[in-house]
């Protein structure tokens, strides 16, 4: 078994970590929030990591999950933290939670299997008409970087995701195949400003994304 704390310490540095933090407080304020009702959704931040969506993002109550157990102190005072595996969020009830959110996370579990495992354990914690927000490298446009990192096992592009949110039982309103680029440790420049500009000149998305993002709802009734 990965050690994910030996893994990730090795991984970032603390100015990487830094610069990762820099940027997702800018992804979440000005994109991911607006899948966010600030004073009013509980969100489940799946395989949190180092905690950056948690920590930025805005809501009514942030819950998150991971088996790394330093994400614990990663996180703000206010997020309520569970060491368990995203294929059995058994401390999260039935119907409770109105977006989970995941970032480069599903191409880590082991086969397809385990996937279906999971998008039916995030099926059964949200709300009808809940969203999960997936955001993931793309093998169709990352091939030559996709192995590159020990614990990647399993192969998705946006076609293959679609088709598991599909027959897993979510609806698929939000697909872009094509979104952020492939990792923050890229040659592109990262500082915040620079997000902001990418994020509002959709034309670089289609040239420099090699990450998709897909939405999928849970049907109303």
């Amino acid at each position: 078994m990965v050690d994910l704390t030996a893994l990730y310490r090795d991984r970032f540095s603390e100015a990487e970590r830094k610069r990762k933090d820099e940027i997702w407080q800018v992804l979440c304020d000005r994109f991911f929030q607006k899948f966010v009702r600030k004073d009013q959704d509980v969100v489940l931040d799946i395989a949190c990591g180092l905690g950056e969506f948690s920590r930025h993002i805005r809501a009514q109550r942030k819950i998150a999950i991971d088996l790394n157990p330093e994400s614990k102190h990663l996180l703000p005072s206010e997020v309520e933290f569970h060491l368990v595996s995203a294929e059995q969020i058994s401390p999260v009830a039935s119907g409770t939670v109105d977006v989970c959110f995941s970032s480069n996370f599903l191409e880590h579990l082991p086969n397809k299997s385990a996937v279906d495992r999971v998008l039916a354990e995030i099926l059964r914690v949200l709300k009808p008409g809940g969203i999960y927000i997936a955001l993931q490298p793309n093998i169709r446009f990352c091939y030559d970087q996709y192995w590159d990192f020990y614990d990647h096992h399993t192969a998705l592009s946006d076609r293959s995701c679609r088709e598991a949110f599909v027959q897993a039982g979510f609806e698929v309103p939000f697909l872009l195949p094509k979104f952020l680029p492939f990792t923050t440790k890229s040659k592109l420049p990262t500082h915040p400003a620079f997000v902001s500009l990418y994020l509002a000149v959709p034309a670089a998305w289609r040239l420099l994304g090699k990450q998709f993002l897909i939405v999928g709802k849970k049907p109303a009734t």
